[in-house]
């Protein structure tokens, strides 16, 4: 079991949540879109959220401002950070907008938040779990989705509760955060999915 733990910080890494959430949400709403229109959002979050921030980070390491893609020193973060919170302002300003699909705009803004409480948490020294926020977030939307469609499947739910528990021992297990910031990234992963929950449930 430990030797599979350090898989789900890779497999689940934050760079990745953002697709899975939209894949998610174009699965629970496939009726409401083209199949042209899915590829489309896709082909977005794709070019937006991976592509681009894996390109800028060989960059840094190239630079030598960052040193590994966990980013594991805080003052490495502080680059990457503010490129996440441009890319999610560029999303949910210009393709994620809320009249076409607001659960996924306001899932978006939510990630907007936590990225910018991350950014704020580095300033201070502080390291919260980006791994356990981004998972943590996914998970709210993923319960507000099952209420807010009545799909009434608790698998979805249980299943990405149990992936945050996974990635929490995950990143515990390769040391890479103490408990605390694995708790500081729960609450800064959750509070703003929850928060923004209530405009479009």
């Amino acid at each position: 079991m430990k030797k599979i733990l350090p898989l789900f910080s890779y497999i689940l890494h934050p760079i990745f949540i953002s697709m899975y959430a939209t894949l998610f949400y174009l699965f629970c709403k496939e009726d409401a879109f083209t199949n042209q229109e899915k590829y489309f959002v896709l082909f977005q979050i794709l070019i937006i959220t991976i592509l681009v921030p894996v390109l800028f980070f060989l960059l840094l390491k190239s630079t030598g401002h960052v040193s590994s893609i966990m980013v594991h020193e805080t003052s490495q973060r502080k680059i990457p950070l503010l490129l996440q919170c441009f890319l999610y302002i560029l999303l949910v300003k210009r393709s994620i907008i809320i009249t076409r699909y607001p659960e996924l705009h306001f899932f978006f803004l939510g990630a907007l938040f936590t990225s910018i409480l991350a950014l704020v948490c580095s300033l201070f020294k502080m390291k919260p779990s980006l791994h356990v926020a981004a998972i943590s977030g996914f998970a709210i939307f993923v319960i507000g989705l099952n209420i807010h469609l009545q799909m009434q499947n608790p698998y979805w739910t249980a299943l990405l509760i149990l992936l945050t528990g996974i990635v929490a021992s995950s990143r515990m297990e390769m040391q890479a955060h103490t408990s605390r910031e694995i708790l500081i990234g729960l609450f800064i992963g959750t509070l703003p999915q929850v928060l923004f929950i209530y405009l479009w449930l």
